[in-house]
């Protein structure tokens, strides 16, 4: 199989000696952890630590950003608030075209990789069915986006519902990733869809942005020594506070309900909530719905995206798209 464009040279003995390059010296004990964004490994030191290393996708971020979702990540954990933040790296000495950016600094490169390291974190998922779980994770979203609200993002995405939506749907178009026989009612449910996520955002205006973990979904939380900790900062970006708390409760419609006000409960105690933003729920789904779709077109031309989504560009796929996009749209209706 053909690597993956930009990861083609990453061989474990690359990993090896880029740590090494910024004094973290492996003991020959490497794993590859599961990420389809960026590469990521577990490496055991020789000094018995296990170190996270993720080596970032080309072209997906540039410099400024990686460093101002570390220095966010360093800030976050400064303020007591349990996120897993970058290991302050240096640099060895001659270790030829090795450089470092941030301040501290925290993004390395060297042959061309960008890389990061931090501790490993082991945990567990949070139980959402106990009430008491859920405040407490209501209470550390809180107390993150206190610190959010601090400053603003100045590289990092913005989520804006206009832009966004319409940039992903004519991705998707242009590149010919919907499947022809499918596509003309792709395209109406699409649009209709996304016209009532901005008219949605549109009545909610003006709306509070804070730096935000920004993929805030349960599977970037783990339960550890009776709290939770959040993982992965990769998706940080300016929004409103509402994208960090909706992907953090499921089921059908009266669970939901009860398991949302159970998280504001935890929430406001450490920040104020908008309720008129409750109204952006189903069309934040809407939007991640359509983005998702394509993220996967984007990344295509990776070998590990077909083995993993061999579903993906089916007619069988978009219509599933076409019918979850009316709901989404019934779901939308004021």
């Amino acid at each position: 199989m053909t690597p993956p464009p930009g990861y083609s040279d990453l061989t474990p003995q690359h990993v090896l000696d880029a740590l090494d390059a910024v004094g973290l010296r492996g003991d020959g004990r490497i794993l590859q952890l599961n990420s389809y964004e960026n590469r990521v490994f577990l490496v055991m030191l020789e000094d018995g630590r296990g170190v996270v290393a993720k080596f970032y996708r080309p072209g997906r971020w540039s410099d400024a950003q990686i460093v101002e979702e570390h220095a966010f990540a360093l800030e976050l954990a400064a303020a007591e608030v349990q996120v897993v933040p970058p290991l302050v790296l240096e640099a060895r000495p001659g270790v030829p075209g090795l450089v470092l950016q941030g301040e501290p600094p925290t993004l390395a490169c060297l042959n061309g990789h960008r890389f990061a390291v931090a501790a490993r974190c082991a945990g567990r998922e949070p139980e959402l069915d106990d009430p008491e779980t859920l405040r407490q994770l209501g209470r550390f979203i809180g107390r993150l986006h206190a610190v959010g609200r601090r400053r603003r993002f100045e590289h990092r995405h913005r989520l804006d519902a206009h832009r966004d939506g319409r940039r992903a749907m004519a991705l998707l178009l242009d590149g010919g990733f919907v499947a022809r026989d499918v596509e003309p009612a792709w395209r109406q449910a699409c649009a209709q869809a996304l016209a009532a996520v901005e008219a949605a955002f549109d009545a909610a205006a003006p709306l509070a942005m804070l730096r935000l973990h920004g993929d805030c979904h349960i599977g970037n939380v783990l339960w550890r020594d009776g709290a939770p900790n959040v993982v992965d900062l990769d998706d940080a970006m300016q929004g409103p506070a509402v994208q960090d708390l909706w992907m953090l409760v499921s089921g059908d419609a009266d669970t939901l309900v009860r398991q949302r006000e159970t998280l504001l409960d935890g929430y406001i105690q450490f920040m104020d909530f908008d309720r008129r933003e409750l109204a952006l729920v189903e069309p934040l789904r809407t939007l991640r719905m359509v983005r998702h779709a394509a993220w996967l077109a984007e990344r295509w031309s990776d070998p590990t995206f077909p083995l993993n989504f061999p579903y993906f560009g089916s007619s069988a796929y978009w219509s599933q798209q076409v019918t979850q996009l009316r709901e989404q749209l019934e779901a939308m209706q004021p």
